[in-house]
């Protein structure tokens, strides 16, 4: 592995540094009322999650109420069951679930919410936050979830390890999570082990503005890591979204926003699938 990155990474800014901050405090908070090795036997005795399935396109969509870029996205009153449902309807591989409390007023009890409604379609959920330590993968296995994120910018490469080690421990898949070059090359040294499967996200949110910059994803597709399935994060709004990331090299969409706004969340995201599909089809053969 290359040496530990450092705290402070130029485009991480402060916002993951605070949100950073707040994780650990939470983790905190929790060892307090549930010892580590309490919720490691409950995380343990849950059914286990479905597995990750993979096709030759795929779209994780996303339960998402808040962001700070985009504010609220569903009203007090929203029904996260249908969304849920819908998200199964539309032929989502997985879905991901926030449940940073603060700036995207996710819980965990969504996550289980989630996982619960979503164990007969054999889709697994994913726990999206600002992980920062074992324990959260644990909190996620006992609520059910399938996967979790793991942002590397955030994180050094001990860190990432650890994560990683307790997800295979947990049969959870992992997302790990890239906003640059540096980060892609860190992702392709780390000495990755276990059976389950792991992918590599790219996000193309600027971290020091939250302003989507979609040109990333192609700016960083040469980088991609082999051997692991490429997905495209943020900014995906449409099927011609879709459409550019596939052809160059992406082979699954995480999208939250789009989603969320959507009248038909279920058509639509069978659109973005079929285009994605569609789109790598038409791809000359190497």
């Amino acid at each position: 592995m290359t040496a530990p990155r450092t705290k402070n990474h130029s485009k991480a800014g402060s916002f993951l540094d605070r949100m950073a901050r707040a994780s650990r405090e939470r983790v905190r908070e929790a060892r307090g009322k549930q010892p580590e090795g309490t919720l490691l036997r409950h995380a343990l005795a849950t059914p286990p999650p479905p597995s990750l399935s993979l096709s030759d396109f795929d779209v994780i969509a996303e339960l998402k109420l808040r962001s700070p870029a985009a504010g609220d996205l569903a009203e007090e009153r929203f029904d996260r069951s249908a969304q849920i449902r819908a998200y199964a309807a539309g032929g989502a591989s997985a879905v991901s679930v926030l449940t940073e409390p603060d700036e995207f007023k996710g819980t965990l009890e969504d996550l289980s919410a989630a996982a619960a409604s979503l164990l007969n379609d054999g889709i697994p959920t994913m726990r999206k936050d600002f992980l920062t330590d074992p324990y959260q993968v644990l909190e996620a296995r006992a609520a059910g979830a399938g996967g979790v994120l793991v942002i590397v910018t955030m994180l050094s490469d001990s860190d990432v390890a650890a994560l990683l080690e307790a997800a295979d421990e947990c049969g959870l898949f992992v997302l790990l999570e890239a906003f640059d070059e540096r980060d892609l090359e860190r992702i392709s040294t780390l000495e990755i082990t276990g059976s389950l499967p792991v992918l590599c996200g790219v996000n193309c949110r600027d971290l020091t503005s939250l302003e989507v910059d979609f040109d990333r994803f192609r700016q960083l597709a040469a980088h991609l890591p082999t051997g692991l399935p490429a997905v495209a994060e943020s900014g995906i709004g449409d099927r011609n979204d879709v459409v550019a990331v596939a052809r160059l090299g992406y082979r699954a969409v995480l999208v939250g926003s789009a989603l969320m706004r959507s009248p038909d969340a279920a058509g639509e995201l069978a659109l973005l699938r079929q285009a994605g599909t569609e789109a790598l089809r038409e791809l000359p053969c190497s």
